[in-house]
């Protein structure tokens, strides 16, 4: 993660690290987060590769802090945003919401979770999967509280992870549509 709050800093070191944050998602977009270099982003960003380091401490935290701005969006969609997928929906219609909002949103996304994913510690404690668990295990708990909505958050999340959904999608030639369809009917047998 950042090595330094965007709250502490000054205006100018503010606006650096946006700057070095766009040209970061310039670069990933141009060539793939696989291929995102400290040096194509700071020639991007026509700063120093310091300042590169300074605001995001090593690649892996580029990429987090990348992986941050993407997941913010949908983190808004589901904490704050209309029903089904924002408050304001029953436990069940939100859960459905959910899964389908998560697969479509790491499609369009999967460059940066793949290259977090590599790192087997990271894929359970990025914020990211903090932020998606805390939701998943407070909508299974309204749904039974009598559940362990601990562990069904994580079985949950299971079905929705990026290296499994990349290779059905990828690998067995699956559509994102059946996995769609196959998360509402896990979330419907939950329910019943």
């Amino acid at each position: 993660m950042p090595i330094n709050e965007p709250g502490r800093q000054r205006a100018d070191a503010v606006r650096n690290r946006a700057r070095v944050l766009d040209a970061a998602m310039r670069v990933a977009a141009r060539d793939g987060a696989a291929n995102l270099t400290m040096d194509a982003v700071a020639a991007e960003a026509k700063v120093g590769k310091g300042t590169v380091f300074r605001h995001f401490g090593d690649r892996t935290g580029l990429i987090g802090a990348l992986l941050d701005q993407a997941e913010h969006e949908l983190q808004e969609g589901f904490l704050n945003g209309p029903p089904p997928l924002g408050p304001g929906a029953d436990p069940h219609q939100r859960l459905l919401a959910f899964g389908s909002a998560v697969l479509h949103h790491e499609q369009d996304h999967q460059d940066l979770y793949h290259a977090v994913v590599k790192d087997t510690h990271r894929r359970f404690t990025v914020p990211a999967r903090q932020v998606r668990y805390t939701h998943v295990t407070m909508l299974v708990r309204q749904l039974d509280p009598t559940m362990d909505a601990e562990l069904m958050a994580h079985t949950l999340l299971g079905f929705l992870d990026t290296a499994l959904t990349n290779h059905l999608l990828r690998e067995r030639g699956m559509k994102l549509d059946r996995l769609e369809a196959a998360w509402k009917d896990l979330v419907n047998r939950l329910c019943s």
